[in-house]
């Protein structure tokens, strides 16, 4: 039985591992195409589209994932009831999120309609991933594979709508209409999948006790989403509000190529995880030393990479989106660097974890937010979509790393951050 149960899961890890390498593979191809067809104008403007959406995705998914997941595992009797509950809590965030977005860009942008239908269009796919409840039920049945063939089979098939988009010459409206087909075709797919394994969405049934008990668990979660979106995605908009769409273009596909490799270092810690907490009930000692040498290895892998890339980014740049988006060669010299402190900030999580400091996570994540806004609102007027990298790399190492010297419980770790910075032995 254990034996199995170990199959399941690195059966179930490996699903999810290659649905991350396809996604990136085929996705920053076509995404490559995708921006050298519309140019830096119209990138720019898809790309603030789908920032400023991402900016009330917490209310969509109200931070039930992980929730949903649990109740099911520890009630399965009850699993009808949760599942019903999640989606229609789903249903009603994401159509909240639909109109909060709308009546959002209608005051900053009243007379762009061209914005008005892009945002609108990837807004509405909001609501339709109410249907994502239905991967909860595959994750708590450690059968992840349903959902990866559901997904990327729409992935797939919308990848080569928008490759015949592009042989057409088609409007950029066209490619949001793809996106938003994407989010459909995905649910019409969960759900086929959800029957094939003998079950129906008819048999869900809502409870307002479920529902307050649902969101009692969760509504820390919303914040620390809402948050972390605006810590991610609030340069784009700023940008885009503040300069210009060619910018926020020429800037996002320098932030595409800076975030392409973060799944390994969330992959590889997800996976050194329970050693930590292992330590932790064996010895202080053992769970500090095997916290430096994570923190070590995630600063020579940010390192590796980090290194060649600030010397060869110009370059790549020109050879991959072309001459169109050169300006993008010194924000991604500079976004590359952020990758070290996302490698860190992901194996301090961690840590605090292991000890249930999730408060402590949040509040320099919310610092960091803060940090990160203040200083684009003060650097991007000067320099542009330069001025967002550094804020964004500023942000990203005040919220791992400098905030650790705000807080005394936070010391140690502070101290540990800097000598697998300045000398990240592994061996």
């Amino acid at each position: 039985m254990r034996y199995t149960s170990l199959q399941n899961i690195l059966v179930n890890t490996g699903w999810l591992f290659a649905d991350r390498i396809l996604r990136m593979g085929v996705g920053l191809f076509v995404g490559v195409w995708v921006a050298r067809y519309l140019g830096p104008e119209q990138f720019g403007l898809y790309s603030y589209a789908l920032a400023f959406v991402s900016l009330f995705g917490a209310f969509a998914t109200l931070g039930l994932d992980g929730i949903v997941v649990r109740d099911i595992v520890r009630d399965p009797a009850c699993k009808y009831e949760t599942l019903g509950t999640a989606f229609v809590l789903k249903l009603m965030g994401g159509t909240l999120s639909f109109l909060l977005i709308m009546g959002a860009i209608s005051l900053l942008r009243p007379h762009d309609r061209l914005t008005h239908w892009l945002v609108g269009i990837t807004a509405v796919g909001m609501i339709f991933q109410a249907f994502d409840t239905i991967d909860f039920w595959f994750q708590s049945q450690v059968k992840s594979k349903y959902t990866v063939y559901a997904k990327n089979t729409a992935f797939l098939l919308i990848t080569l709508i928008k490759i015949v988009l592009m042989l057409m010459k088609a409007p950029l409206l066209a490619f949001a209409w793809a996106g938003f087909a994407e989010i459909v075709v995905g649910a019409i797919g969960l759900i086929i999948a959800y029957q094939i394994n003998g079950h129906y969405i008819k048999a869900w049934r809502g409870s307002i006790a479920r529902a307050k008990s649902l969101f009692s668990d969760s509504w820390p979660l919303i914040l620390s989403g809402i948050v972390i979106m605006i810590y991610m995605r609030i340069d784009q908009v700023m940008l885009g509000e503040m300069v210009g769409n060619q910018e926020v273009g020429v800037y996002s596909v320098a932030v595409r190529l800076a975030e392409v490799w973060y799944f390994i270092p969330m992959s590889f810690v997800s996976s050194t995880f329970p050693s930590v907490v292992e330590a932790k009930a064996i010895s202080e000692d053992l769970f500090y030393e095997r916290l430096q040498k994570l923190y070590n290895l995630m600063s020579l892998m940010a390192y590796v990479v980090a290194i060649p890339v600030t010397f060869i980014a110009g370059w790549v740049i020109e050879i991959v989106f072309g001459v169109a988006y050169r300006g993008a060669g010194p924000m991604l010299a500079v976004l590359i660097w952020a990758g070290l402190f996302v490698n860190l900030g992901v194996a301090r999580s961690s840590f605090l974890t292991t000890l249930n400091w999730t408060g402590v996570h949040f509040m320099t994540v919310f610092l960091g937010c803060l940090v990160n806004v203040v200083l684009n609102y003060l650097l991007i007027p000067l320099y542009g979509g330069m001025g967002a990298a550094i804020a964004s790399c500023f942000a990203y190492w005040f919220a791992v790393h400098g905030a650790c010297f705000f807080y005394k419980p936070l010391f140690k770790t502070g101290y540990m951050l800097t000598k697998a910075m300045i000398y990240p032995r592994i061996w």
